[in-house]
């Protein structure tokens, strides 16, 4: 909408402001222009690396593990998977000033005046970017606990806005009672918030429908006919209902009636009251399967039992052996989520604090389960410090333990775990997307060295991803890479030489081609056909980069 400033006089400017000053606002706000800028905001380009000695399985590549900053790594990601990301699920740091989260590469602890607004600030600017990368129909979850519940609500009502508020989700964390808590409540449950339009809701429970009558309406379940109204609001509904076969009075309830009496005789009519023998008794209501909307009920806003954080502790140490990492959840918890949030057995499910890997087991054994497809995106961190330099959480604990998970561990009963790369009912080996994926590390290039500096095999990385592929290795024995969708031709053209050209035009002859080239306007020049769509490089990519950052 356009604001018309620039006509403005300094006048009519300061008058604007003032009046905007004075007028009341709600939502959430917190100091960014006073605490540190965060040196991970910056304007670089970001690439991948693929490593394949930390990958797992054969390319190609359906999911993706990714070390480095989770900034880094969601920008590079909104160039490659805008609007595709059907389900997100995120265990961040609660910001319990413990030592937990990371500001500027220190600890932010309980005694800093900005505790909060660093924590706002950190959350918002990969918000921002998560929300970029969600589909339209997709679901956006996040773990939080009391320390933060409140802001996050607040930003996320400003991020997704509030009208896409699903629900928030209570889970009870721990087992038992603290008894420790100087306060005298035990804070033995989290908060997940959900944010999206709609998530799948649970299964209906089939067996409750039976037709002991063989009825020819099909099976059939009693249904509550109270209302929920007195009778001041809705008079209409309080009425005397009396079996006439019987001549029986079961009177009116305090709350009335579901139906008014044109519709209850009609239901009378069709024989779907289910009269009770006793006067004291209440009258039910069919309801047949036939005629439920859905397949799906309500998800209930207290999430399971039997997921307690030891559960998520008690997995680690059995895949491990030893204690790797604090607090995981237990991977049927997050199943649990992503059940809700991925229900299109096609879906990218993404954790961009992926911390133990949790997300992709979760997304393996629901695969497993149903026979699906997700595919996985995780990106964890090093977490490396200077007291210990070499600290490798995303290789050592996150990739290792999916690696163990999809082709199967010894446990700490030395017992052999199956893997869920491998189909139950056969035994062989199932879909690439269980058994495999690949590993890469961000790299920051300055834009203005990019040129110079960004590799091949790097570009190669973007251009598969972004057209939706799974991720093949570069090639660095031939000039020409080569990759096909449903209906074109993608080619990467290292240098123009004779040998390129003619790739190209033999590929022309069979259907069209997209082709990206460090000179296109040459190659435009010696190849003139309909069927040829030529893209400059590396400007494609930077132009689907943008800056990466947002004010």
């Amino acid at each position: 909408m356009a604001d018309n400033y620039d006509d403005y006089s300094k006048e009519e400017l300061i008058r604007e402001l003032r009046a905007k000053n004075q007028k009341p606002r709600f939502g959430l706000y917190w100091e960014r222009d006073d605490i540190e800028h965060e040196r991970a905001i910056n304007t670089d380009f970001v690439a991948l690396d693929l490593d394949e000695s930390l990958s797992c399985g054969d390319a190609p590549f359906q999911n993706l593990i990714i070390e480095g900053d989770n900034f880094d790594a969601l920008r590079y990601l909104r160039m490659t998977y805008k609007g595709q990301v059907k389900c997100i699920y995120i265990d961040p740091p609660y910001n319990t000033g413990n030592k937990d989260f990371v500001y500027n590469d220190r600890f932010i602890d309980k005694d800093d005046v900005y505790k909060h607004s660093k924590w706002l600030e950190f959350m918002y600017r990969r918000l921002e970017l998560a929300r970029d990368l969600l589909a339209e129909d997709g679901v956006i979850f996040v773990s939080i606990d009391d320390n933060e519940v409140l802001n996050l609500g607040l930003l996320m009502n400003q991020v997704f806005g509030e009208s896409n508020r699903i629900g928030l989700f209570v889970w009870k964390s721990r087992q038992n009672k603290d008894n420790r808590t100087k306060t005298g409540a035990s804070l033995d449950h989290e908060y997940v918030l959900c944010y999206g339009q709609k998530i799948r809701g649970d299964e209906r429970d089939r067996e409750q429908f039976k037709n002991p009558d063989n009825d020819i309406r099909g099976s059939w379940t009693s249904g509550n006919m109270v209302g929920l109204a007195d009778e001041k609001a809705r008079p209409n509904l309080h009425y005397d209902l009396i079996d006439h076969a019987t001549g029986i009075n079961y009177g009116r309830p305090k709350q009335g009636w579901r139906f008014d009496k044109k519709r209850m005789a009609q239901l009378i009519e069709e024989k779907r009251v289910l009269w009770s023998s006793k006067p004291t008794g209440r009258p039910r209501l069919k309801v047949f399967l036939a005629e439920m909307q859905s397949e799906f009920t309500g998800y209930s806003s207290l999430i399971g039992q039997d997921l307690y954080t030891y559960h998520g502790t008690r997995e680690i140490d059995d895949i491990f052996g030893y204690r790797t990492f604090d607090f995981p959840k237990s991977s049927q918890f997050v199943q649990e989520l992503v059940r809700q949030g991925a229900s299109d057995k096609d879906s990218i499910v993404l954790d961009f604090f992926a911390g133990s890997g949790t997300t992709a087991h979760a997304v393996l054994k629901l695969n497993a389960e149903d026979g699906g497809n997700r595919r996985f995106i995780l990106v964890s961190n090093t977490e490396a410090t200077e007291a210990e330099p070499d600290k490798n959480l995303c290789r050592d604990v996150c990739a290792e333990r999916v690696r163990r998970v999809m082709q199967g561990y010894t446990n700490q009963k030395a017992e052999q775990v199956e893997g869920l790369g491998v189909n139950p009912s056969t035994g062989l080996p199932s879909t690439k997307l269980r058994t495999g994926f690949a590993y890469l590390k961000t790299r920051r290039i300055a834009s203005e060295t990019l040129l110079t500096e960004i590799q091949h095999s790097q570009i190669w990385t973007a251009l598969q991803l972004s057209h939706g592929v799974a991720l093949s290795v570069f090639n660095p024995n031939s000039s020409v890479q080569q990759l096909q969708t449903a209906d074109n031709t993608v080619m990467y053209l290292c240098q123009l030489t004779e040998q390129e050209l003619t790739a190209v035009t033999e590929c022309l002859e069979k259907q069209q081609t997209t082709v990206y080239s460090w000179q296109p306007a040459l190659l435009s020049h010696y190849i003139e056909n309909a069927n040829l769509t030529c893209l400059p490089i590396p400007k494609f990519l930077l132009d689907r980069f943008g800056t990466g950052v947002k004010a």
